[in-house]
């Protein structure tokens, strides 16, 4: 039997395919030459990712056809000792050419335990290049890979690699031994109704809290079921899948009523999570400053509010104070569970808003010293704190995940010709960003509506480059940052080849990673902030001694001279207020 995605495939090469199962290839080679070429011919033939579980005795036990954009792991039926590895070997194909791991394979081979994941690049008609996987020792609490390759078709090492299964054999049981090292990543079903990118993301996501994708589910639709989101036949179908590889939970790709969730538990047999409570969580998880916790704390709320059911749910260690509110006469739990909802709302708000307040008053200093402040905004992982600790020399958090930096991170960057600025970096943007936390993170996100520049950093890598790009600039107009001066930095130009120049002209492209185009970058910030505050004289006639105390909040006040028409004053200020200025003293 084939598993995963057949449809639409030939039953003639489906019955090709399924021949494997009666083939016995050589014990002593890793990737023998027969079985590559037979992947590698069928991967071209469906252009879908193919997959087959090898054993130690050089049988086929299961082979499953995935999408090009996802890897179909599905889980073995097959009883194994949880004390030693899996005894075969994950080998299977990519049809973009990549021979590359991905991160998924990574989690799988530890969560699964396989002997090896085995990754093969397949081009036009031919092998890219062929990566290897195993499990190493234990680093920091988490089990370590050893990864080989991509080597060439031909220069595969079988005895080394062979090899390597029994070293991991023995490093895994001795981790166990030792600790009791278990890898617990929870086993998922991805679902959408959008399309493959959007799904890319979801996976992203998924990855980034630590889960296993296992299968990906597009189902077109006009518009999500008001019962089930993908309809109740869809929903039965998928029923039958989450049981045949044991999954322990389904994402859905868009924010779910209360009663569409409880329905597709109720059929699926399995935890259902929806887009906005995912990101919720990887948020709750990386959150660092105090504020950081609250806002999340305040979006988790208002997303758990309305759907509440009252079924037992407690809510004794919701927050500070809830257990001090008392039950009134006759009221319901339900009842109860809302007003303590509320009220810690309440106090989120209260507490965020004091906080806000302070964070203004740091601004306004900082506006009144003449520090002018760059905003980093963009989609996330877009290479946003990379490029911070690149222009400053700081060593703010980096890693290669969704929502990496949640709390805004201030940094001095010396510019050319003498000038200095205070750069900031912002929480990432994403498509669907759930409005709870559009709300929970606007006083975190004041940065970039107060910033005199933002600096758009663009993955110039990302498949979907054009839809972040416009997510990115619809998500400033929501927050009121549309109208705001702008530099659009195209990053990670290192991973990608160039051909034609992107638009706009005037975009700068840069590799935070590797330095490139980063003094270019610079002389922009630079001649930007030269341009937004320029130094002038004015002479303020007593009468209008008001606008005197104004210049002293928009400007930075140079010199202040008393003559006999008016106050002279010299002082640095930028085009919009100084035409404010202007107005005020013609009487306009």
């Amino acid at each position: 039997m084939i598993y995963g995605n057949i449809e639409g495939i030939r039953d003639s090469l489906i019955a090709e395919m399924e021949r494997l199962y009666d083939m016995e290839f050589a014990r002593d080679e890793f990737v023998p030459d027969r079985l590559l070429n037979l992947l590698v011919r069928f991967t071209q033939a469906v252009n879908r990712e193919l997959m087959v579980y090898l054993g130690r005795d050089g049988r086929v036990l299961e082979i499953a056809v995935g999408s090009v954009s996802s890897v179909g792991l599905p889980e073995l039926h097959l009883r194994r000792n949880t004390e030693r590895l899996a005894g075969f070997r994950c080998i299977h194909t990519h049809p973009g050419g990549d021979a590359r791991l991905s991160s998924v394979d990574e989690q799988a081979l530890r969560l699964l335990r396989f002997d090896a994941m085995c990754a093969i690049g397949v081009g036009d008609n031919y092998c890219t290049g062929i990566t290897a996987a195993f499990l190493g020792e234990v680093e920091y609490g988490r089990i370590s890979l050893v990864t080989y390759g991509p080597v060439k078709p031909g220069r595969v090492p079988h005895k080394l690699w062979l090899r390597e299964i029994e070293l991991a054999e023995e490093r895994v049981g001795r981790a166990i031994a030792e600790g009791g090292v278990v890898e617990n990543a929870e086993k998922v079903m991805l679902i959408s109704i959008d399309s493959d990118e959007s799904l890319n993301e979801l996976e992203g996501l998924a990855d980034t809290a630590g889960m296993i994708v296992l299968t990906r589910v597009l189902q077109k639709r006009q518009k999500p079921d008001t019962a089930t989101y993908i309809g109740s036949g869809k929903a039965e179908e998928l029923q039958l899948t989450c049981q045949a590889m044991e999954i322990d939970m389904a994402i859905v790709d868009d924010e779910l009523s209360a009663a569409q969730q409880r329905n597709l538990e109720a059929v699926l047999g399995v935890s259902v999570l929806d887009r906005t409570a995912l990101i919720l969580n990887i948020f709750a998880r990386r959150a660092q400053t105090a504020e950081g916790k609250l806002q999340v704390e305040l979006a988790m709320l208002k997303y758990r509010l309305p759907r509440l059911t009252g079924l037992g749910v407690s809510l004794s260690r919701m927050g500070a104070g809830a257990s001090q509110r008392m039950r009134g006469p006759g009221e319901t739990k339900l009842e109860l569970d809302r007003r303590v909802i509320r009220g810690r709302i309440d106090d989120l708000n209260r507490e965020l808003k004091e906080l806000s307040r302070q964070r203004a008053m740091r601004r306004a200093r900082r506006e009144k010293q003449g520090e002018n402040i760059v905003a980093l905004v963009g989609y996330t992982n877009a290479g946003k704190s990379t490029l911070l600790n690149a222009l400053s020399g700081s060593d703010v958090y980096v890693e290669n995940k969704l929502f990496a930096t949640l709390d805004p991170v201030l940094r001095q960057v010396e510019l050319p010709e003498n000038r200095s600025c205070l750069m900031v970096d912002t929480v990432g943007f994403i498509n669907k960003l759930p409005h709870q936390l559009v709300e929970a993170f606007h006083s975190t996100l004041e940065e970039a509506l107060n910033a005199d520049l933002l600096v758009i950093v663009h993955d110039m890598s990302a498949p979907d480059l054009e839809t972040q790009r416009s997510t990115v600039f619809e998500v400033l107009r929501e927050l009121g940052a549309g109208g705001k001066p702008y530099i659009e930095a195209f990053n990670k130009v290192d991973s990608i080849k160039m051909e034609d120049p992107i638009d706009p002209p005037d975009a700068v492209y840069i590799s935070a990673k590797t330095g490139a185009g980063l003094d270019r970058l610079m002389n922009e910030i630079s001649s930007r902030i030269a341009a937004m505050r320029m130094q002038v004289e004015l002479l303020v006639p007593y009468s209008k001694g008001s606008v005197i105390a104004i210049l002293h909040d928009v400007a930075e006040i140079e010199a202040q001279e008393y003559e006999a028409e008016g106050t002279k004053v010299t002082c640095r200020i930028d085009a919009v207020n100084l035409a404010r200025i202007q107005k005020m003293l013609e009487g306009k």
